[in-house]
């Protein structure tokens, strides 16, 4: 059977990244994907190799992360079971001969959470990150509206990279407003790393007065690392979709 004609299957997976060191496999670390690795293996009585839509680092979480392995599927019954607490998968089918999670994936879409003001989020702490100064609103979402389109983000990633092309589309982005909870809201065809969080601590700079909208404008062309903000916190950052020919924010 050729390689694009073999069963795969699909998982959608939601995860609290606070206690993990990302999504990777990496030796005596806690990972993802060695905790669904792990559960598969038992599942279905052999190993299987995972594609994931799109890597998230540690501290990340995600509500709909997807991932594609060979073979027939495990129940969502079965997996769960095997899972800890803080991970859970809603979808475990039999997907397209060939499908790759990774490679047909159009779109992923991201929220950052902010809780703004002076007294610091507790319910949600682990998902939302506190800023205490004030910032304004209007210059936040002045900075989002200049970044749909196609830019040289590589002001937006650390400067040792692996990546060698850093000109991702971003589809959509937007602050969302809610009293005293901003999130932003941004949609990619790609990502490079650490480049929403990134985008959000440079965006407050600006909103903190400590930045002009216009030098937010300038890094877009291309600038070094060191010309942008400093990386916000992880754990306001979540996965919240992946796109398969339709954007996640659309829908």
């Amino acid at each position: 059977m050729a390689a694009d004609e073999q069963e795969r299957s699909k998982l959608v997976i939601a995860y609290d990244g606070t206690a993990f060191k990302g999504w990777a496999v990496q030796p005596g670390l806690r990972t993802v994907e060695g905790e669904l690795l792990r559960a598969l293996k038992i599942a279905l009585r052999r190993d299987v190799a995972l594609t994931v839509a799109g890597r998230t680092d540690t501290g990340v979480h995600a509500e709909a992360q997807v991932a594609s392995h060979d073979g027939q599927p495990a129940t969502v019954k079965a997996l769960n079971a095997l899972l800890p607490s803080d991970i859970a998968v809603s979808v475990s089918e039999l997907a397209e001969p060939g499908f790759c999670a990774r490679r047909e994936a159009t779109s992923r879409a991201y929220i950052y959470a902010l809780a703004v003001g002076p007294v610091r989020p507790v319910a949600d702490r682990t998902r939302t990150v506190w800023w205490a100064k004030p910032v304004d609103v209007d210059l936040l979402k002045a900075c989002a509206a200049l970044l749909p389109g196609q830019h040289d983000m590589t002001a937006f990633t650390p400067t040792q990279t692996l990546h060698t092309y850093f000109k991702p589309t971003i589809l959509s982005a937007r602050w969302v407003e809610s009293g005293n909870r901003l999130e932003f809201h941004i949609e990619a065809n790609w990502f490079l790393r650490h480049m929403n969080r990134i985008l959000v601590g440079t965006m407050i700079e600006v909103a903190s007065g400590d930045r002009s909208l216009e030098s937010f404008e300038k890094l877009l062309a291309g600038a070094s690392r060191l010309d942008a903000g400093p990386t916000a916190r992880p754990h306001g950052l979540r996965l919240v979709g992946v796109g398969y020919g339709k954007e996640v924010f659309s829908s």
